[in-house]
């Protein structure tokens, strides 16, 4: 993986004047490059996919169309297109679009042409990964829970009755693409496709039969006549021409299984999903750019970032089990759609100089050297053009090389670009982006100017059997198998007469074993305890202290999911629900098995049953006291809208479990009171060395998810209804609103730094510029640079929110700053002496700045 190279202060200096003809004369290929045509014909060869007869090095990122709302879609490919995106890839949700067989929904989120045409009017292209199997943290992976009810059916794998659904749906898909003529081939957006997904994964446990398997889903794609190229990702054993492809943290050591394949990204993770009990995990954007540019570096041509914006779990779409409503990802555009800094920014810069030698990196294969331990050099030449890419993927110590006569330093995990095999314009490890601080104003919740708890309404879910529907059956049924996922609960519901002398009564423990993925137990009505796995292991193990009485006693078990498998190989046969044994013991060592008596259940809630979610019932009660901290209650209130357009989340806590609806729209399953682990957590991750999942987090010891985010389309500006069902006992009347803004924006830029991309853009206002230059810009095109509260050219210390002055320091920067930038929407200040002054000569300095925008 390559690193960081950094001629000598002067020395840079001069070759970067010597370099700027040469860098001003790819003018003409950025403006080219700004705008695409789509076209008639993309196939591929070992370097690239070629569209058009020409090939194309492609930067891609995941959005996936019902994470987010129709309303945030241009916008959200829009900042994507900003950040140098090419293509938008997304995957199609088989039990979102078909949820009873045969009946298809395609509106409102779920409007896949419509996304795909929202694309297609910026001028990306789309990567549809069809699938149908997803994983994506999405329930059950994807597939429809009917699938599991079809006679004889076994998923993924060479089984007649999968094949024959799998292949319906498909067709269905590219039918409906095709009607709309979204592919390329008939001029649409549409450049590629995606068939299965990381099979290669777990398809060894299906032995010869996944094999075999894999050649008939590679055959009955080619058979739908898309007119692109299909992929399948983490597949080695992809048959021509199915592309095979990468999935990772790192792709740069990946080989096509076949020379006549280019190298394909499909999923960079760009961070990672949070499971309820975790702490939220980040990626540094210095590692991130790292493996984007190594992946380049040894011969990528198409990366695609998953996740570019992650989104929402919505209603009851999230898997796992314990996948959080949020989605984020810490991805380049954060869970409410604004940009997150310094990622999206140091990302964009990468892009642009990977674009900016696009031509040269395609025209050739790489020759790669080794320069010494852990460093490498790959050159890319064609004619007088040259590119050059140094790595140092050391963890531990920065290095100085000697490259084409000149010497360069390169920090440890970081690569250096070259476009001119001279002069460095990029390091991985070396931010000249903005940086934000995300801030929060909450607001209680108002309905006509009263606080939201003078009008709740609530209504008591019943403990156990209410509904007519109820069965019996002897015995413990598996929950999946019997609610079908129409519901998260299942109740379990048993009597049983006690004398007196039952050997187990004295110090009655009920202990329970299920399969996940948590329970609460009543006993004759009241709530003694509960059950509750986590995403290591989903199955529950408990025994709960119980006080019987003389006579009848009823025992409810209210059993629930919390999103359904979506991974590994069989994860539909992982069953879920109170499967047993449910024993009464007591101390001295009498016991009573429960397992096998005649039980009924109930599937669902009542209050589901009555629609209570849309909030129109005659049944609310809201003339008596407003139960607090009690299991089982819907709660209804009315509210008005935060002003303004910022995004907006609902804080939940002072809540158990549940879930909530706006205006009849699930914002998702909410469970603040599921705190993340104490240790494990670092603010500030060291990038340096191979990321994984669990390297970087925080929010050790707080709820994993406090915030819900509600879109702005689903509210109006008074009058909207919020529907809680509150399954384990809290407080609503503690809900208060969060509206997202940025609360500060910084940068901080070294004289030394690279030479900034911005400098070749026609637009650029540093263009004639010499040194490096400090760029800020308002998050919204309507907000200007309202102050600067920090500025410092010197040697400052500290970060965004917390920068102060160093020993050096010129006393006139921040007016010098102030008179560049307030009042605009952005600036642009070159970092040097020549601006500034030379306040310790000797003395390698940077200008800090922290701003505000209004």
């Amino acid at each position: 993986m390559l690193m960081n190279l950094e001629l000598s202060n002067r020395k840079q200096r001069r070759l970067a004047m010597e370099g700027k003809g040469l860098m001003l004369s790819l003018l003409f290929l950025l403006g080219v490059l700004a705008t695409t045509s789509y076209c008639g014909n993309v196939t591929y060869d070992h370097r690239a996919l070629v569209v058009d007869g020409k090939r194309r090095l492609l930067i891609s990122g995941s959005i996936h169309y019902p994470r987010s709302t129709p309303d945030m879609w241009p916008d959200l490919i829009q900042k994507a297109k900003d950040g140098g995106l090419d293509v938008i890839e997304t995957y199609v949700f088989w039990n979102l679009h078909e949820p009873t067989r045969g009946q298809y929904d395609f509106e409102g989120r779920k409007d896949l042409v419509k996304f795909v045409k929202t694309v297609a009017q910026a001028g990306l292209y789309v990567h549809l990964r069809i699938g149908p199997y997803a994983c994506a943290e999405w329930n059950y992976g994807g597939f429809p829970l009917w699938l599991h009810f079809i006679p004889g059916i076994e998923l993924r794998t060479d089984n007649e009755p999968f094949k024959a659904e799998m292949q319906r749906f498909m067709a269905k898909i590219v039918n409906i693409m095709q009607q709309e003529k979204l592919y390329a081939s008939q001029g649409g957006p549409i450049i590629l496709s995606q068939v299965e997904n990381e099979y290669g994964n777990v398809a060894s446990a299906y032995g010869s039969r996944g094999k075999s398997y894999v050649k008939w889903s590679a055959g009955m794609a080619l058979s739908l006549d898309t007119g692109v190229p299909w992929v399948m990702c983490q597949q080695s054993d992809a048959p021509d021409p199915i592309i095979n492809t990468c999935n990772g943290f790192y792709c740069d050591q990946f080989t096509p299984n076949s020379n006549n394949k280019p190298k394909i990204w499909t999923e960079d993770w760009s961070g990672w999903f949070l499971s309820f009990g975790g702490a939220v995990p980040f990626r540094p954007v210095e590692d991130l750019a790292f493996a984007v540019a190594r992946f380049y570096q040894r011969g990528g041509t198409f990366q695609n970032y998953y996740m570019y914006h992650g989104g929402t779990n919505f209603g009851r779409t999230s898997g796992g089990p314990f996948i959080t409503t949020s989605y984020d990802y810490d991805a380049p555009i954060d869970e409410y759609g604004l940009i997150r800094q310094p990622k999206w920014g140091h990302l964009r810069d990468l892009h642009k100089v990977i674009k900016l030698i696009e031509d040269t990196l395609l025209a050739t294969d790489p020759t790669i050297t080794s320069l010494g331990t852990n460093l490498e050099a790959a050159v890319y030449r064609t004619g007088s053009a040259c590119a050059a890419f140094l790595a140092n993927v050391g963890t531990q110590s920065d290095a100085s090389v000697t490259f084409n006569g000149n010497s360069y330093n390169l920090p440890a995990w970081s690569v250096s670009i070259l476009p001119d095999c001279k002069n460095v314009v990029f390091n991985t490890a070396k931010i000249n982006s903005a940086a934000t601080i995300p801030s929060l104003t909450r607001q209680s919740l108002k309905d006509n100017g009263d606080s939201l708890g003078s009008d709740w309404s609530w209504i008591n879910e019943p403990v156990g059997i209410s509904k007519d529907d109820a069965f019996s059956r002897v015995g413990l049924v598996e929950q999946i198998n019997t609610t079908a996922d129409k519901s998260d609960y299942l109740w379990y519901s048993l009597s049983i007469g006690i004398k007196g002398d039952e050997p187990f009564l004295d110090q009655t423990v009920l202990h329970v074993e299920s399969l996940g993925h948590a329970f609460h137990v009543f006993i004759n009505g009241k709530l003694v305890g509960s059950g509750i796995g986590n995403s290591a292991n989903s199955n529950v193990k408990a025994d709960i202290p119980v006080t019987l009485v003389r006579g009848k006693n009823t025992i409810d078990l209210l059993s629930l999911t919390v999103g359904l498998q979506n991974y590994g190989p069989f994860y539909d046969k992982v069953g879920a629900g109170i499967t047993g044994p449910v024993k009464l013991n007591g101390k001295n060592g009498g016991s009573f098995d429960l397992s096998s008596q005649k039980w009924t259940y109930q599937i669902g809630l009542k209050g589901e049953e009555l629609d209570l979610r849309s909030g129109i019932s005659s049944r609310w009660i809201s003339k008596s006291t407003l139960p607090k901290k009690q299991p089982l209650i819907w709660y209804k209130t009315t509210f008005d809208a935060p002003a303004g357009s910022n995004p907006v989340a609902l804080d939940f806590l002072g809540l158990g479990k549940g879930e909530a609806w706006v205006n009849g729209q699930s914002i998702g399953r909410y469970w603040p009171a599921f705190i993340a682990f104490s240790n494990g957590c670092n603010e500030k991750c060291d990038y340096r060395g191979p990321y994984g999942s669990g390297k970087c987090r925080k929010n050790c010891g707080k709820p994993s998810q406090q915030l819900y985010h509600v879109p702005r389309s689903w509210l109006k500006p008074s009058g909207n209804t919020l529907v809680l069902f509150e399954e384990m006992g809290g407080d609503p009347t503690q809900i208060s609103f969060a509206t997202r803004q940025i609360q500060s924006l910084c940068a901080q830029v070294s004289e030394t730094h690279p030479l900034p991309v911005d400098m070749w853009n026609s637009d650029s206002t540093a263009a004639s510029n010499s040194g490096p230059v400090l760029s800020l810009k308002c998050p919204f095109p309507k907000q200007v640079i309202s102050s600067i509260t920090f500025a410092s050219f010197g040697t400052p210390i500290g970060s965004c929110g917390g920068f102060s002055h160093g020993q050096c320091r010129n006393n006139m920067a921040l007016s010098i700053v102030r008179k560049a930038c307030v009042g605009s929407n952005s600036c642009s200040i070159e970092v040097s002496i020549n601006k500034f002054g030379d306040p310790c000569q000797g003395v390698t300095k940077s200008l800090a700045v922290e701003a505000s925008c209004t």
